[in-house]
């Protein structure tokens, strides 16, 4: 099967790549574009470890086809840090000390920034229903949901 030409905005970047039309937007995404933040743990979108946006819409790039990233805007985990500092995601999940092997991290920090995009001030309750979607077999939630409370808190600078 031919190659289709895939020019789309990864992270504030215009990107081109080839990909078989068969292939996943998280294959293309780690295996032409060369960001591997975004994990595949089941292949099926039941564990979001591939969670990335999607013009804005929290997807699992694992059911997303490359050849649907044409003309359009995605953001990675790779994405989230800017100027070499940081989200107060990022510093917060190593505060809390909210990871522990990290391979869901990625999934869990692109959907939690998708929800503090959207409600800047979640409850337990709606930060657990958001992140339903995103599995750890590590750390038991607890931790996640306190760093999300404090990077939330932290981003309406609240005291």
């Amino acid at each position: 099967m031919s190659r289709i030409h895939v020019t789309t905005t990864v992270n504030g970047d215009t990107v081109e790549f080839l990909a078989d039309p068969r292939e996943t937007l998280l294959d293309c995404l780690r295996d032409h574009v060369g960001l591997t933040g975004s994990k595949e743990g089941c292949g099926t979108g039941d564990c979001g470890a591939c969670s990335v946006r999607l013009d804005g819409t929290l997807v699992c790039s694992c059911l997303v086809l490359g050849v649907e990233a044409q003309g359009r805007t995605v953001e990675t985990i790779e994405g989230m840090a800017t100027g070499g500092e940081l989200h107060p995601l990022q510093r917060k999940f190593i505060e809390h000390a909210a990871l522990q092997c990290g391979f869901c991290t990625p999934g869990i920090l692109v959907a939690a920034k998708a929800l503090l995009e959207k409600n800047a001030n979640p409850t337990d309750t709606e930060i657990r229903y958001w992140l339903a979607g995103n599995l750890c077999r590590c750390t038991g939630y607890d931790k996640i949901i306190r760093a999300v409370q404090d990077a939330a808190a932290e981003m309406r600078g609240a005291a």
